[in-house]
């Protein structure tokens, strides 16, 4: 299972699935010509989280343990959705955050990563 991390304007490589996970439509996208194949934002931290964390560097570990725990509370339908997509091809998860490393992103992969070894 193959499930990596990007931004928006990362270059499309055949054949490997791009998964937009932010809560907001990037600006300047236009939804006919979205360089991703599907837009799962119930997957990002709610707007409440992602404000209180604000890219902060002191609080990215308590951002990861709420991110984690959201993520446990929520639906499984589109973790499993990805988790499905990752084991036939590759995943490129993709946020329009340029902190790439300090986003959600990372989190979102390890455990996705942790629930696709689970099953």
């Amino acid at each position: 299972m193959e499930i990596t991390i990007g931004r928006i304007g990362s270059p499309t490589i055949d054949g490997v699935q791009r998964i937009l996970v932010d809560r907001l439509w990037p600006r300047g996208v236009a939804k006919v010509t979205a360089p991703w194949d599907v837009w799962l934002k119930e997957l990002a931290p709610t707007t409440e989280l992602r404000k209180w964390y604000g890219h902060e560097a002191v609080r990215y570990q308590e951002f990861r343990e709420r991110y984690w725990q959201e993520l446990i509370e929520q639906p499984v339908e589109p973790q499993e959705r990805i988790i499905t997509l990752a084991k036939s091809h590759p995943v490129m998860l993709l946020t329009a955050t340029s902190h790439l490393e300090a986003s959600h992103l990372p989190i979102l992969r390890d455990y996705l990563l942790n629930l696709g070894e689970e099953a």
